[in-house]
């Protein structure tokens, strides 16, 4: 709805500028505390027409025919700036709107096809508290691109032919495997013991060269063995995630683009640009026009390509099925990422989007897989989830226990994925779980609750025969100061899908839903909704309560947690 109002406000100020003989300028559209929409036109274009800044924003409203907006209320000038605000059929507008769409308010403007990496961790063991930050602002920006409107696939880029797999396949064949465990975590436990047992060994460390090699020429056994102790790491790894509400469309694997002749064009196409050389017997390439110092390794002495290569001809098959890539990469990929972009670049292929995030870590340090130093991602959402049916059991010690279960698991799933996508990605962050868990501060449980008690209000109404969806309401009757605030920030919901798909910080997203949340108790705090005479008002203002839960629980869907409908 709020984009609707912009667009009616840059139509009415190009038009005016048009019609007092202005040339075209930025509009210089933003928020502001003194209206719904402030304008630096008239300080943009002062210097260039020659005129004060304050008495150019003064003709410019003084000109503006606002009448033929209906979403504009009024516009006025202070100082150089142009304050816009909504009008009171803005606020009408949102309400009939919201009750109309239901749950696709607030989108379906956008379009394109996009294709977009996250996750994406080596199969050599579970996902733990650091992969969690990549998968969590993966899926929430592919639940945000697709409310947008965009044909979104995600994919899971599998490695299963580089260093680390060759270990764990190696491991396989010298370690016994666990089957009692999920397959996940008891590829970790070879994978460690390998690490211990290779150590500097050279004998040994010439078999994993040995095996990369056999898997880069083709060689059926080995590629069997490789494939083998991949699929046993995501058959877990899918499970974890699948717990966390993230699905991915596809696994491309690497091993698909060596096998199709691709990595091997690409290093062709790379050598005839003129910049390689080699290097002691590696194939490097130089990239310090772009601002790299540092070469690519493009191909090893021995002839075996790098997962940077790979990832090259991976980048190639998507730019020819997508108009976007978005990939979600750690603060360690910042290097490989920009020489990846840049060879792409030089190639003239399309290049992908990169989002970087810092690391998340606990409290008690960093993280390793090949050391065995990490809490598993399936060890965390045990523990939340544990704490979480704590506290539902002492919130509702009446229930029964499959609703307790089923309650703690969607309050301890959202708390997870709440604290880590509340934090904006270039912001490193220490996952605390009992503060995400915390019921009295303003994270997920608070939204959820927030939606629970929407639910729980109309399902009274309804009990009692006062509320039904084909009741008469009327939007003019709520003029409360708390109830033209919530219409408000419901009606931003397009603005904030937006702007987060415009600029790929979902952080955003999870402010909104707790300011939603907080707009909608302060209403019911303060306004009266079941307990009043005036049918046709109660009615109204139920029909608002309505609104605020499908809008709530549009925003929890759009952040990947659940909308209970009882807590």
């Amino acid at each position: 709805m709020y984009l609707d109002f912009r667009e009616q406000v840059e139509t009415l100020l190009n038009e005016t500028l048009f019609q007092l003989g202005i040339e075209a300028a930025d509009l210089d559209l933003e928020s502001s505390r003194h209206a719904d929409l402030a304008s630096k036109v008239a300080f943009r274009i002062a210097s260039r027409e020659k005129k004060n800044p304050k008495e150019l924003a003064e003709t410019i409203v003084k000109a503006a025919d606002i009448k033929k907006f209906p979403l504009i209320g009024e516009m006025r000038a202070m100082g150089p700036y142009i304050n816009i605000s909504t009008s009171r059929n803005y606020i009408e507008e949102t309400f009939s709107r919201i009750r109309t769409e239901g749950a696709s308010f607030g989108g379906g403007f956008s379009e394109g096809r996009i294709l977009l990496e996250h996750t994406s961790a080596n199969p050599n063991g579970p996902l733990h508290v650091g992969h969690i930050r990549n998968s969590v602002i993966g899926d929430t920006l592919v639940r945000i691109l697709r409310k947008a409107g965009y044909d979104v696939e995600t994919q899971y880029y599998v490695n299963d032919m580089g260093r680390q797999i060759a270990i764990v396949s190696w491991a396989l064949s010298h370690f016994e495997f666990d089957t009692s465990k999920k397959s996940d975590h008891s590829i970790a436990d070879v994978y460690i013991k390998a690490n211990a047992n290779l150590g500097d060994d050279p004998e040994k460390v010439a078999e994993i060269d040995r095996l990369m090699q056999l898997v880069e020429r083709g060689d059926e056994a080995t590629i069997k063995s490789f494939s083998e102790a991949v699929s046993f790491a995501l058959e877990g790894i899918k499970a974890t995630l699948l717990r966390m509400n993230i699905h991915h469309d596809s696994f491309p694997y690497e091993s698909t683009f060596v096998r199709s002749g691709a990595v091997k064009r690409m290093i062709e196409e790379i050598k005839a640009t003129g910049r390689t050389t080699v290097d002691d017997g590696a194939l490097v390439l130089d990239l310090e026009d772009y601002g790299f110092e540092k070469k690519l390794v493009v191909q090893r002495s021995d002839g075996t390509s790098l997962y940077s290569t790979r990832d090259l001809a991976y980048h190639e098959w998507k730019g020819e099925r997508a108009d976007r890539m978005i990939n979600i990469l750690g603060a360690d990929h910042k290097l490989i990422s920009g020489q990846l972009k840049a060879t792409l670049n030089l190639l003239e292929k399309p290049e992908p989007e990169v989002v970087i995030f810092e690391f998340v870590s606990l409290p008690e340090g960093s993280m390793s897989t090949r050391r065995g130093k990490f809490i598993s991602a399936d060890e965390l959402l045990d523990q939340v989830e544990e704490q979480a049916f704590i506290e539902v059991d002492m919130r509702r010690p009446e229930m029964p226990e499959d609703f307790k279960k089923k309650v703690a698991r969607m309050v301890g799933i959202g708390a997870v994925r709440y604290d880590v996508i509340r934090v904006s990605p270039e912001k490193s962050t220490v996952f605390n779980w009992k503060e995400a868990l915390d019921f009295e501060k303003q994270g997920a449980p608070f939204i959820q609750y927030s939606h629970a008690r929407a639910c729980s209000i109309l399902k009274k109404a309804h009990e009692e025969g006062l509320w039904n969806e084909a009741f008469d309401t009327d939007p003019s009757m709520l003029v409360e100061d708390t109830e033209v605030e919530l219409i408000k920030k419901m009606a931003v919901f397009d603005s904030i899908i937006e702007q987060c798909a415009r600029e790929l910080k979902p952080h955003t997203m999870a402010i909104y839903a707790r300011e939603l949340a907080e707009a909608f108790n302060q209403f019911y705090r303060f306004v009266p909704v079941i307990n009043i005479d005036d049918a046709k008002l109660r009615a109204t203002r139920l029909g608002l309560v309505e609104c605020a839960r499908i809008t709530l629980a549009s925003s929890l869907e759009t952040l990947g947690i659940d909308a209970p409908e009882s807590m």
